[in-house]
């Protein structure tokens, strides 16, 4: 027997090597195409957010967790509305730009502070005169219609906390859809206003719990180049037991469309 028979064969290890490299390599890139696909689609198409206060009752409730549509007003070039370790960019829009419409619930950069979203629904529109007395709103001179209902419905869903207020709920007629709002006729304040003329370029945007939302009435209008885009519809629901909250799962307001 020759000597190149009773020795074994020699592996290559770094052929070996190069395999699992090559397949970590595809593996990362897999992972990587995989992530910029989900920021893409967070940035420009559809982005999720969870409702933390009760500004917007009785149309959102604390612990809802929200779709916003991004195309709402156009296809924005990805990442370019995002706030970033503190630096704010604003939206370059690729094609289709359009506006909010009156009654819109928009999502929206804080103006006072970028880093933070808001959730309000747009009263007022670039041009519009806006005026509220006696918690009635007027627009350009007329007052927005409002029918008294029940809010039993409203009650059952709503957040502890809140239903010890003396709540009286109306449906508003404002643009496309009816929407309700809830005032508390026990509250002290009246939330008057004079009459307001909205810039151009700028919305009056409102909560529906009107007595309990930080809004245009406080800290003024919203540039457009702010909104983010239009809320879809509530995909979950549910209040975590932090504080004097209990847990508590609202499957019955998934798929809620918000008008």
């Amino acid at each position: 027997m020759s000597d190149s028979e009773s020795k074994p064969a020699k592996v290559n290890n770094d052929v070996v090597e190069m395999t699992k490299k090559e397949k970590m390599v595809k593996e990362v890139k897999s992972i990587s195409l995989i992530l910029l696909l989900v920021l893409v689609f967070r940035s420009s198409i559809a982005e999720p957010f969870r409702i933390p206060s009760g500004s917007m009752i009785p149309t959102l409730m604390i612990g809802d967790f929200i779709l916003v549509n991004k195309l709402s007003y156009g296809a924005k070039i990805p990442f370019t509305d995002w706030n970033i370790f503190g630096f704010d960019f604003t939206a370059k829009y690729l094609f289709g730009k359009s506006d909010p419409e009156r009654g819109d619930v928009i999502v929206f950069k804080y103006p006072r502070d970028k880093s933070i979203n808001y959730i309000k629904r747009v009263v007022g529109l670039p041009g519009d005169k806006i005026e509220m007395r006696d918690k009635v709103i007027y627009i350009n001179g007329s007052p927005v219609k409002t029918v008294e209902i029940s809010g039993k419905e409203f009650m059952e869903d709503m957040d502890d906390k809140f239903k010890v207020y003396n709540f009286r709920f109306y449906k508003a007629e404002m643009g496309k859809a009816n929407h309700v709002v809830q005032l508390d006729q026990d509250a002290f304040y009246q939330m008057n206003f004079s009459e307001k003329t909205v810039p151009a370029g700028h919305y009056f945007v409102m909560g529906d719990n009107r007595d309990y939302s930080s809004d245009s009435r406080f800290w003024g209008f919203v540039p457009r180049e702010l909104i983010k885009g239009k809320a879809l519809f509530v995909w979950f629901s549910m209040i975590f037991p932090l504080g004097e909250h209990p847990f508590k799962f609202r499957p019955w307001r998934i798929g809620t469309v918000i008008h």
